[in-house]
């Protein structure tokens, strides 16, 4: 059902200040942040893309604009891809919120956390699952089953989207990291996802080219695809780094 690139924004500037940014207004990238955001341009130069989805947040929109820049498109905005709504969280030191009894129950058994006036982290999985797939179908429907196209949101976002494919209750999601800019990939077919890449902060993407299936080597699985009749496995790559 088409192959998505999951990437999260470029550093902000309340990566570097260690604030809660959640959906605050006005939190935009500094100049690291612009710079990988530049890079992507470059790196992503060998990928056909059809589609880019981001978040409405401001980091996100800055992170893609120079790759819709290069390539003519235009991002559709997508509210259930947004950051998690963190509440009375929103704008606190990270350190402070580090010696509320909440946090821990963040940290090991995030399905039960509700942030105060915000939303709970089960909740924002639920949604976040439910846009990445119902804008996998609609592209696959407009671009066919082998299509790449870009996801741009937040942290917790991605790792809640690749926990789900992986299987993994969310529970386990913290065990999943997913640096600034970084880039994890997922294939999503009619019997299962397959993630492909985690948190992939420079390594070569000319793999995820779909291949024409005249030009396919025997045995070879193409992006997009399913596992072949003999129950071989789909290559599984990741990495680990940081929220």
């Amino acid at each position: 059902m088409t192959t998505v690139i999951l990437l999260r924004h470029g550093r902000s500037t309340a990566n570097v200040s260690g604030v809660l940014a959640g959906r605050s207004t006005g939190v935009g990238l500094d100049d690291h942040g612009r710079d990988q955001a530049k890079g992507l341009v470059d790196r992503l130069a060998a990928l056909p893309l059809v589609a880019v989805v981001r978040s409405p947040l401001q980091r996100c929109e800055e992170t893609v604009g120079p790759l819709l820049e290069a390539r003519g498109l235009t991002a559709d905005v997508e509210d259930d891809l947004s950051e998690v709504d963190y509440g009375d969280w929103t704008g606190r030191k990270l350190g402070e919120l580090g010696k509320e009894d909440l946090w821990k129950v963040v940290q090991a058994h995030p399905s039960a956390a509700v942030v105060p006036g915000g939303e709970g982290l089960a909740q924002m999985q639920h949604r976040s699952v439910a846009a990445v797939r119902r804008h996998a179908a609609r592209i696959a429907e407009d671009h066919g089953p082998k299509a790449l196209w870009v996801v741009c949101s937040h942290g917790d976002v991605i790792k809640s989207v690749i926990a789900d494919a992986l299987g993994l209750h969310l529970d386990s999601f913290q065990r999943i990291s997913v640096d600034p800019c970084s880039i994890s990939v997922i294939s999503y077919t009619p019997t299962r996802p397959f993630v492909v890449r985690v948190n992939d902060t420079g390594g070569d993407l000319s793999s995820l080219v779909p291949k024409p299936d005249e030009e396919k080597p025997e045995g070879e699985q193409a992006a997009g695809e399913d596992v072949t009749d003999d129950g071989s496995d789909a290559v599984v790559g990741g990495s680990s780094g940081v929220n």
